[in-house]
């Protein structure tokens, strides 16, 4: 479901809980208010009427040469801690990107566990030409990208995070 603006605070909350930081919380904030948040592609998870989970795709740009191009950068997922492992986050996925697809977008990428978005479809971006600049921390693998129904195999290039990631340490 799509967040109302009541519940902001309660989204700040989960994100900062599952990521155990106030970064993330503060991330999701500053992609709220740029001009690259796509509201119908912010959603929440809910049990008895609290929220458990959240996810957002906005828009990035890909850099290849003198050529731009918008694409869709997943951007965080967050579950609260108690309600993790229970199918919460994936489910949350599967529902953005779907969303995602039916835009006719080609694709999205994040960076995030191999093993996870692996299950969900997700592949190591670097073979089809989309290079993520990673935290030092991160596995090369977790740059990957989502190609979906209209795939166009001629995008490449390098992602560039919207100003909003600027304050994201290690991003």
């Amino acid at each position: 479901m799509t967040p109302r603006a009541g519940d902001y605070d309660a989204i700040g909350r989960v994100v900062a809980a599952a990521f155990g930081s106030s970064a993330e919380a503060q991330l999701v904030e500053a992609v709220r208010s740029s001009p690259n948040y796509i509201a119908e592609l912010s959603l929440v998870a809910e049990e008895e009427g609290h929220i458990i989970g959240h996810v957002m795709v906005s828009y990035a740009v890909l850099h290849d040469g003198d050529t731009v191009h918008r694409i869709m950068h997943l951007s965080p997922l967050a579950v609260a801690p108690g309600y993790q492992t229970r199918g919460i986050g994936s489910a949350l996925v599967r529902e953005v990107t779907a969303r995602v697809d039916a835009l006719d977008e080609p694709f999205v990428v994040l960076e995030g566990s191999p093993q996870f978005y692996g299950r969900l479809g997700f592949e190591y971006s670097v073979p089809y030409g989309i290079f993520l600049t990673l935290p030092s921390w991160a596995q090369p693998e977790a740059a990957q990208i989502l190609r979906l129904t209209n795939y166009d195999r001629s995008l490449k290039g390098r992602v560039v995070y919207p100003p909003a990631f600027d304050n994201l340490s290690e991003h």
